[in-house]
């Protein structure tokens, strides 16, 4: 198992500068890499600093997600995603791969969107046994080993949709000229009611969203790592017709303007 995956995207803030917090990440094994992306791990301890607030804007992604007295799988997630941490807690989730949870679910990950699910409801009664197994671990390592010895338990069968759905939100996700529908049809051969089945059926969420939601991500990396962008030509270069539009469905997730959001962040001013 190798050991950690690229850098995340979607983090609206940095991590805490102060206090005591871990974020780690692995990649599952081979025989579950088409299932599965990662799995990931979050703790902190902020001790007498005043809580902190941590966004993110979600992948197409379905999360089995374990704290210490609930373990619960998230569907796709269309909105920002906070979480006040404060205390010593921890978090330990599998992201699964676009498309790789449905052979687990048996039927359309759609059902899942926005929602949440105990566990149970989808491994039975393995399923309840998870988080407690998970919580006695020691560290890190030894939560992936769990998850993986139970992951395999419940291997599916091979699905050649699932390999294709993933393949086609990765590309998504890699190509920032990718901006509408049409091109990944083309990408994938397929008709455009055939493609918006395989992604509600296996994805969870249709492609016009996927291709948005990774072209928000490009421009929330373009503002971090920038100064004085120039809003009209990211927009476009985004696919917008305008920059208006594009303001509009930044402000929508993220809460803020694209300018409001990069002097929030200390990047200055925009052109």
């Amino acid at each position: 198992m190798s050991a950690e995956p690229g850098k995340p995207r979607g983090v609206l803030r940095p991590q805490p500068a102060s206090g005591n917090f871990q974020h780690e990440r692995r990649v599952a094994s081979a025989l579950l890499a088409d299932f599965v992306e990662h799995y990931w791990y979050v703790r902190w301890d902020p001790r007498e600093l005043p809580p902190v607030q941590q966004a993110t804007l979600p992948h197409p992604n379905v999360h089995l997600v374990i704290e210490r007295n609930e373990a619960n799988i998230y569907g796709v997630q269309s909105k920002r995603f906070e979480r006040r941490l404060e205390g010593l807690d921890f978090v330990f989730g599998i992201k699964f791969r676009a498309g790789g949870f449905y052979p687990f679910l048996k039927s359309p990950v759609s059902a899942l969107a926005n929602g949440i699910l105990p566990v149970q409801s989808v491994f039975a009664s393995a399923g309840q046994g998870l988080m407690p197994r998970i919580t006695a671990c020691i560290d890190f390592d030894a939560m992936v080993g769990v998850a993986e010895a139970f992951l395999l338990d419940h291997l599916p069968l091979p699905d050649p949709n699932v390999v294709r759905a993933s393949v086609l939100v990765a590309a998504v996700a890699d190509d920032l000229c990718m901006t509408s529908v049409d091109q990944l049809m083309t990408k994938a051969g397929m008709d455009k009611r055939s493609l918006q089945r395989l992604f509600q059926k296996y994805v969870g969420i249709g492609p016009k969203w996927v291709i948005r939601r990774y072209r928000l991500h490009e421009a929330i990396e373009r503002i971090q790592n920038y100064t004085n962008v120039n809003w009209v030509e990211l927009a476009l270069e985004l696919g917008y017709f305008d920059q208006s539009h594009f303001v509009r469905d930044f402000s929508a997730l993220i809460g803020q303007s694209p300018a409001e959001y990069a002097r929030s962040l200390g990047k200055g001013g925009a052109s």
